[in-house]
């Protein structure tokens, strides 16, 4: 496996969410042990995309001269490969000059954008739902996946970790991040059981002190569990987790939301979100996925993955415990 995974304290990847992570995020995860990424359209207008990585660069490097000892954590952006997209292009030039360690692309694969990564020595991996979409991606050059599963927030898929991370190994041997519902340092261990050679988690960290998020947004999330979430296409056309308590504040009854053209999706200029009435995904209406039980309550980003650590050490811990049968 890459050396880029061998500054990492932890094997989790910290998902990009759409608005919610940007520099102050990703920074502290990085510093942390663990992989911050964010998209690029979370960038607005454009010529952000390059401050922002200036930034993080920046930070970055001071962060590891003052601590060679713990050195941060690789950073990676979220590239949206699909048509709708027309900052691709221009974003995808924007990483190169900086070299981005890992892209994380989604919704397609193109064998161009991932030959191009290449090309400045970065990694690819691919968020899949499904196990053509994983075979595609890797058929186009990608390097890992990320097998999002049922329960993961935003855009997730139906299926169980266990059935598809299990298909998924049955072909490919490569960096596998396993999504869905994972909030917890028992949670990463899993994942590693199952198969998988990370963790991939996003919606923890919406409540955290540096996440973009409101704090009606970031309060929801300690307050909800895993009934709270509502999985629908109606807002962007394709399935996603969406917490109840945001479709009621825009007035739908979660009971009854119709079903969605899939065809609506768009990554054009000026916002990816669709509208609900004043409403709009990702703004007003809240993606998270089953896991936030486990979240109780809004802290900075460190205390949350020292949390995990400390859980994922017990994890392993009790793993090589005999089970108790009495």
């Amino acid at each position: 496996m890459s050396d880029l995974w061998n500054r990492l304290r932890l094997p989790v990847i910290g998902a990009p969410m759409f608005i919610v992570s940007t520099p102050e995020l990703v920074i502290a995860q990085c510093k942390a042990g663990i992989i911050g990424s964010f998209p690029s359209l979370n960038a607005r207008p454009a010529d952000q995309l390059e401050v922002w990585l200036e930034r993080i660069t920046r930070e970055l490097a001071a962060y590891d001269a003052e601590h060679p000892q713990a050195p941060s954590a690789p950073f990676a952006v979220n590239l949206i490969v699909h048509r709708s997209n027309a900052r691709l292009e221009s974003d995808l030039a924007v990483l190169a000059r900086y070299r981005v360690p890992l892209v994380i692309t989604s919704l397609g694969a193109q064998l161009a954008v991932n030959q191009t990564i290449h090309g400045w020595g970065g990694l690819v991996m691919h968020d899949i739902i499904t196990l053509e979409h994983a075979k595609k991606a890797i058929d186009k050059g990608a390097d890992g996946l990320i097998a999002v599963a049922a329960g993961a927030g935003g855009h997730a898929g139906r299926l169980s970790p266990f059935a598809l991370v299990e298909e998924i190994r049955s072909w490919f041997q490569g960096p596998l991040a396993l999504s869905g519902a994972i909030a917890t340092g028992r949670g990463i261990a899993a994942a590693r059981v199952l198969g998988a050679d990370f963790a991939y988690i996003g919606s923890a960290f919406i409540a955290t002190e540096e996440a973009n998020a409101s704090h009606a947004y970031k309060n929801a999330i300690v307050q909800a569990g895993a009934e709270d979430i509502i999985y629908t296409n109606y807002f962007t056309g394709i399935h996603g987790n969406y917490l109840r308590a945001s479709l009621i504040a825009a007035g739908l009854d979660p009971a009854s939301i119709p079903e969605s053209d899939p065809r609506k999706l768009d990554f054009s200029e000026p916002s990816p979100a669709s509208q609900a009435g004043n409403a709009k995904a990702w703004r007003d209406i809240w993606g998270a996925g089953q896991g936030i039980g486990a979240i109780h309550n809004v802290q900075p980003a460190q205390t949350l993955i020292a949390r995990l650590q400390e859980e994922y050490r017990a994890a392993r811990s009790w793993l090589a415990q005999p089970p108790h049968t009495s």
